[in-house]
């Protein structure tokens, strides 16, 4: 049996780049690039790369990498005229099995890190199992401060397990709408780093962002997502 997300891909296809939360991929790839300290010719591993945004961004920096996406549709459409530099792979997160073999490994916009509620931490473990050695990772997650603040009406949270469930209504690319069912884990700064720690890493930065907004805010409750930059523990 696949995962939840794929049918929520295979419906949406291209269409999920037209949601708002995709617009601002240069702004955030600038950001990751500032604070991981990337340069052409590194190798960044992508988990979750959806259709390949921020990959494509960037390779169109010179940088190498893998993109890595549970949904064939999803890895289909990253892979149709991508640059050079940028090669993608239909795996699931969890049972990834790189090893120190990246400069940099990133999950960003819930691509992996938070669809999987109960296996997050398993996802986590194989990302920092792929940095290389003084290398660093990069995560965005869910503020359980935000959700809880600003809960839809139809959503059904659960306080225990830090899982939102929603009905989301996905339109694809002629327009037709269907609901899905989707979870997803939400967080406090407490918890990730309690989480990067049982993964064998550890929290360098940690901070409060919006999609196309990614800042070096302190946490706060007034931001949809925490962006955490871990590495391998006891490394420098």
């Amino acid at each position: 049996m696949g995962h939840w997300f794929e049918a929520i891909a295979d419906h949406t296809g291209s269409a999920y780049l037209r949601y708002s939360f995709t617009k601002g991929t240069e702004q955030e790839v600038g950001f990751i690039i500032d604070e991981l300290g990337l340069r052409p010719g590194m190798r960044v591993l992508d988990v979750g790369c959806g259709p390949g945004r921020h990959a494509r961004a960037l390779a169109g920096h010179g940088i190498e990498v893998v993109g890595l996406d549970i949904s064939e549709r999803f890895v289909a459409l990253a892979a149709d005229g991508a640059p050079d530099g940028a090669v993608f792979v239909c795996g699931d997160a969890r049972t990834m099995e790189y090893d120190r073999e990246f400069d940099a490994v990133v999950s960003l916009c819930q691509g992996a890190f938070g669809l999987v509620p109960g296996e997050d931490g398993e996802v986590l473990r194989r990302m920092a199992a792929a940095l290389r050695s003084g290398a660093r990772g990069v995560l965005t997650a869910f503020s359980a401060y935000f959700q809880v603040r600003w809960i839809g009406d139809g959503d059904d949270f659960d306080a225990v397990a830090g899982v939102n469930h929603e009905l989301a209504l996905v339109r694809d690319e002629d327009g037709n709408d269907a609901t899905f069912d989707l979870w997803t884990s939400v967080w406090t700064p407490r918890e990730l780093r309690y989480a990067v720690a049982a993964a064998g890493g550890d929290v360098v930065s940690l901070w409060s962002v919006a999609p196309g907004e990614y800042a070096r805010n302190p946490p706060d409750l007034d931001h949809p997502e925490w962006l955490v930059v871990f590495r391998r523990a006891g490394e420098r």
